[in-house]
């Protein structure tokens, strides 16, 4: 890697390769991880709404065996920030209708990353909104935490899929402008012979 950065001019070609010769694989690491999380979320709610846990138990599948996942604010920031980097990265590789999705998707997650931002800087300053006991968001004001993550967590999941569909289907003028080799192969239809 560090060759990659001295030979090319740096982070302009990393990201280059990542929206170009790597995007389909970039793209896939990155949808796993989102599709991962967003899952951690979904299982919690079913923890509570469908198997009845109190909400400081229904920690997700990874938050059973490791608490700290779960109460941590680094741990949700730094997840936030990683979504964040990846969308902004990732964009250049989309063309036309996927790249609106995408944008889309950029767009709420800057929102989210900012109230994730808000809850580390009451969790390290130990001082938190409206004299909350905990660190609360601006939304989770109204919404209680777990629902409003889990909306959060799909609003941002739902244009990025959207996106990656439309990338891998594109229409003549996107495919024409795309750099990279995720569009699915043109499906040719037989030429119907003569009577």
């Amino acid at each position: 890697m560090a060759n990659v950065l001295e030979e090319r001019g740096g982070l302009r070609s990393v990201v280059h390769l990542l929206n170009t010769r790597h995007h389909r694989a970039a793209l896939n690491i990155y949808a796993f991880i989102v599709i991962a999380h967003w899952a951690e979320h979904v299982v919690q709610a079913i923890q509570i709404w469908v198997l009845g846990w109190p909400v400081p138990e229904a920690r997700g599948v990874l938050g059973v065996p490791f608490p700290w996942l779960v109460t941590s604010e680094w741990m949700h920031y730094g997840y936030a920030l990683i979504m964040l980097i990846g969308l902004f990265l990732l964009l250049p590789g989309f063309t036309g209708r996927a790249r609106t999705w995408w944008a889309v998707s950029l767009g709420i997650q800057v929102w989210h990353h900012f109230e994730h931002l808000l809850l580390l800087v009451q969790a390290m300053s130990d001082s938190n909104i409206a004299g909350r006991p905990a660190p609360t968001s601006i939304i989770q004001l109204l919404v209680p935490r777990v629902e409003l993550h889990l909306f959060y967590n799909t609003l941002v999941t739902i244009p990025m899929v959207v996106a990656m569909y439309l990338h891998r289907r594109p229409n003549a003028s996107e495919r024409e402008a795309m750099r990279c080799s995720c569009a699915a192969p043109l499906q040719r239809r037989p030429v119907p012979e003569a009577a």
